[in-house]
């Protein structure tokens, strides 16, 4: 019990990532499965081109729908989008999201780590330029999915190296739009290993998606101001850019409830 105490929001994070990709037999064929779970978006940053995958990206979704809007509101992506900002906000990131798994196990690979400060404040920004840019404007203007075509590292993992490993036909049609996404793949692998969560933090719009939601989502992480001593130790330890616990840049991991206990995941309103 110690253990699974200890180890729950990995273990959580690793289940998450085998549900999101049980379609085991897809990754022997090179094939993408197209049943009618497909239809449903998952929380977390999946690509739907995974030959794993059994849900659709929520990102990628809406991407989808921005592109084809002249046809129809679409109320069924943004709502969805509404709904798990609104229930779990960045909670997604601190638990469901497979590709903030794979960063945060990066990171402990052992190296010099860079340090949270200014710096790393401001880049928290830009991962919102990306959503209006390329999640919203692209989308909508060049009806193109921006992200998913030429940035997403997600998609090129699980719907390019994956998907062509196991199908030659997939192989023979990349070309240097793919050269250049496996490239900002490396790119970000190799600075998740000195940088804590560095998509996540400065590059995700899904991410920047859900912190609109943080502060007031069912699922959040809050201090019990009474007991507040104010001593810091909550923004010490944390690895985010977060300037108050529960802010844009909390993903809810729980390691500040770690050294002061009264911090705790609470239910908001309950």
């Amino acid at each position: 019990m110690k253990f699974l105490k200890k180890h729950a929001r990995r273990l959580t994070q690793v289940i998450t990532a085998v549900l999101y990709n049980c379609n085991i037999t897809g990754f022997a064929r090179g094939r993408i499965y197209t049943g009618s779970l497909k239809g449903v978006c998952v929380p977390g940053l999946n690509c739907y081109s995974c030959p794993g995958a059994v849900g659709a990206c929520p990102l990628g979704s809406l991407q989808s729908a921005l592109v084809s809007s002249k046809h129809g509101f679409p109320y069924y992506v943004l709502g969805l989008l509404i709904l798990f900002g609104v229930v779990f906000g960045r909670f997604i990131c601190g638990f469901l999201c497979p590709f903030g798994l794979l960063q945060e196990l990066l990171y402990k690979i052992p190296g010099r780590k860079i340090k949270k400060g200014r710096v790393t404040a401001a880049l928290s920004f830009l991962k919102y330029i990306i959503l209006a840019v390329f999640c919203v404007a692209v989308p909508l203007l060049i009806f193109e999915p921006g992200f998913c075509k030429y940035i997403c590292p997600a998609g090129t993992l699980e719907g390019g190296i994956f998907l062509s490993a196991a199908n030659p036909s997939v192989r023979a049609m990349l070309g240097r739009l793919f050269s250049l996404k496996t490239l900002i793949l490396i790119v970000i692998a190799v600075l998740s290993v000195f940088c804590y969560r560095v998509f996540c933090r400065f590059l995700c719009p899904l991410g920047a998606l859900y912190s609109l939601f943080n502060r007031f989502s069912f699922f959040r992480m809050s201090v019990d101001e009474s007991k507040c001593t104010r001593c810091g130790k909550c923004l010490k330890v944390c690895k985010t850019d977060i300037k108050k616990v529960g802010d844009r840049e909390c993903v809810h991991c729980g390691e500040c409830a770690k050294c002061c206990e009264c911090i705790q995941c609470t239910m908001h309103n309950a």
